[in-house]
């Protein structure tokens, strides 16, 4: 029995999410018995570095270059599944991981949980996972009935630990099917770290009073090394780009740290925050519902706030 792990590597390079799915799996593995397998599709500059978060082998498919067509990703995925038996198929709770996850289920014939952020066990003839239910407000867990699943994972469901080394990579030999879409044009944001990986997070809301005023939120997200975000309708006003836009229509992100500046706290945009392990709130207004989910709570004007904890933040680094 094997687990097999999709490890995602746009533009030909891993990043954090393919080394944390890389990583479960390997856990994942050692719970139900058997080894991690890393599956790479695509072009890949150094494949066999997934060994040092746990993959035994890597099953390197170099001849797809179409894109990532779901239906492709499935045929190929299930294709490697049966060849190196595979009870479980980890892959991440991305765009793609979505898109791709029910089609493998399909084809395995297997139970399929979402956003799995708990390594699954095997017990009662069964697998059982934990996933967040209701926003992050409580946990389900779910029972597969068979003996395969397919599981998507959190971002930042559990901390990344190198186990191992450089491990071996096989050419996978698999009949990749004619793309069912065609892929244009690609646009991607470079230089930061992806919301879902995020493990900083430095958001701001209407409170900011306008795009000219984002400099303070730039230099203390630039001064301790977190990405930005923004609240919806800072988005679709065009202060800010949609790709930082968190909530429950947004990107749901699981930070260790999330300082939000100027945000109210609606419902909407607590459901897409509130797994975040603290949560911080600078606001002038003391009935904002934010405070109520906050770990820890500023009252008071942002424009004065955000500067002096910049300015805090410098000092503790240069100490």
């Amino acid at each position: 029995m094997s687990v097999l792990v999709l490890a995602e590597s746009p533009k030909g390079k891993f990043k954090k999410a393919a080394y944390e799915a890389v990583h479960y799996g390997h856990k994942a593995a050692q719970s139900l018995g058997g080894e991690c397998v890393a599956l790479v599709i695509g072009a890949c500059d150094d494949p066999g570095a997934l060994g040092t978060y746990g993959a035994s082998k890597v099953i390197h498919v170099a001849d797809y270059a179409g894109g990532i067509d779901a239906l492709v990703y499935a045929s190929i995925i299930g294709q490697v599944a049966g060849q190196v038996g595979a009870k479980a198929v980890v892959v991440n709770h991305s765009s793609t991981g979505k898109s791709i996850a029910g089609r493998v289920g399909v084809k395995m014939d297997a139970g399929v949980v979402s956003q799995v952020n708990s390594v699954p066990v095997a017990e009662d003839g069964g697998i059982t996972v934990t996933k967040p239910v209701f926003s992050g407000k409580a946990f389900a867990k779910c029972k597969i009935a068979g003996d395969k699943c397919v599981l998507s994972l959190m971002g930042n469901a559990l901390p990344i630990e190198e186990v191992g080394s450089p491990c071996a990579v096989e050419a996978g030999s698999v009949d990749i099917p004619a793309n069912s879409v065609t892929v244009k044009e690609t646009k991607t944001v470079d230089g930061e770290v992806p919301l879902p990986e995020a493990e900083l997070v430095v958001s701001a809301g209407r409170g900011m009073k306008g795009p000219e005023n984002w400099g303070i939120i730039d230099e203390l997200a630039k001064t301790i090394g977190a990405t930005t975000a923004c609240s919806r309708p800072v988005a679709d006003t065009g202060w800010r780009p949609h790709h930082e836009h968190v909530g429950q229509t947004g990107v749901a992100i699981r930070p260790n740290l999330y300082i939000a500046a100027g945000i109210s706290g609606a419902i909407q945009h607590l459901a897409g925050v509130n797994s975040s392990k603290c949560i911080v709130v600078i606001n002038k207004d003391p009935e904002a519902p934010f405070f109520k989910a906050a770990d820890y709570g500023v009252c008071a004007d942002l424009f004065d706030v955000v500067p002096r904890l910049t300015e805090a933040f410098k000092k503790m680094k240069d100490a």
